[in-house]
């Protein structure tokens, strides 16, 4: 058998000539590919800002888009290079089920916040309460939450936990009721202690006019009657407002010269027990 060498360069040349060609179109189509998807993402952002969508939000849709362009592309140059593509996207799609199972609570996470982007229970800045944690809004991530509680820890909640708890967002509404209560002694006459309070309550700085104050009794126990104080104000004003109308509410009382509320107890036993305590 004769051996063709020059026939062999010839086919080995042709070979790597097309592979070579293959190569360099795969390299300018990725190129191209990433520059027109950096086209697009630039277009998609533009676009949403125009509309004054949450930037959380765009971040999102930017992302998104950005992956599964990027998967289209990846599935484009392995078509130019002959392999089979259907075969390419169940593999894409097997891997994306294990993915998923793997990182469930990721996922849960990313889930929960596009939830709390699209329906926004809140925003940046709120003070609420999340996941059981209470604190002001400081950054909602892609997976994640960031409160700063009042007493200054920075605490960090996955998205996740906190779209399906209860949401208390005490900054949705333009003022919130401070709770406080005041206890009386017998001797004191409710309406008395009533009529003093209310006009000097009003006073208070950041205390809102309207809804005016509650002032009112809503229980008795051993010391006598207890009244509920209900001041209104803006969430920013809260703390401030309940420590004012407590210092307000010590002075008022004092000044009237109301008696120090004391539990009463009264004992009583037949002839026996009277016998057996002289005894």
């Amino acid at each position: 058998m004769n051996f063709n060498f020059t026939a062999m360069m010839q086919t080995v040349t042709a070979v790597l000539t097309a592979v070579g060609l293959k190569i360099l179109g795969a390299i300018v189509l990725f190129m191209i590919g990433r520059w027109l998807i950096a086209v697009a993402l630039r277009l998609i952002d533009s676009a949403l800002r125009k509309q004054k969508i949450d930037a959380t939000l765009i971040r999102y849709i930017n992302s998104g888009v950005g992956a599964l362009l990027n998967i289209v592309l990846v599935v484009a140059i392995l078509g130019f290079f002959g392999v089979e593509t259907t075969s390419f996207a169940a593999l894409i799609a097997a891997a994306g089920v294990a993915i998923g199972m793997a990182w469930s609570g990721l996922l849960a996470n990313f889930a929960g916040g596009v939830f709390l982007v699209i329906l926004q229970p809140f925003k940046v800045g709120d003070f609420v309460t999340a996941a059981g944690v209470t604190g002001t809004i400081e950054e909602i991530g892609l997976f994640a939450t960031t409160l700063n509680t009042p007493d200054n820890v920075k605490t960090i909640v996955g998205n996740g936990k906190v779209f399906s708890d209860t949401i208390q967002n005490f900054s949705a509404n333009p003022y919130r009721r401070v709770e406080l209560t005041a206890q009386l002694a017998h001797g004191v006459d409710p309406q008395e202690a009533i009529t003093l309070l209310k006009p000097a309550i009003a006073e208070v700085p950041n205390v809102l006019a309207q809804p005016a104050a509650d002032v009112e009794i809503i229980t008795f126990n051993l010391a006598g009657p207890v009244l509920a104080v209900r001041p209104y104000c803006n969430n920013a004003h809260y703390w401030q407002v309940y420590f004012d109308t407590n210092r307000l509410i010590r002075e008022t009382f004092a000044n009237a010269g109301f008696p120090v509320p004391e539990q009463h107890y009264s004992v009583r036993g037949g002839d026996e027990l009277r016998l057996a305590k002289t005894a």
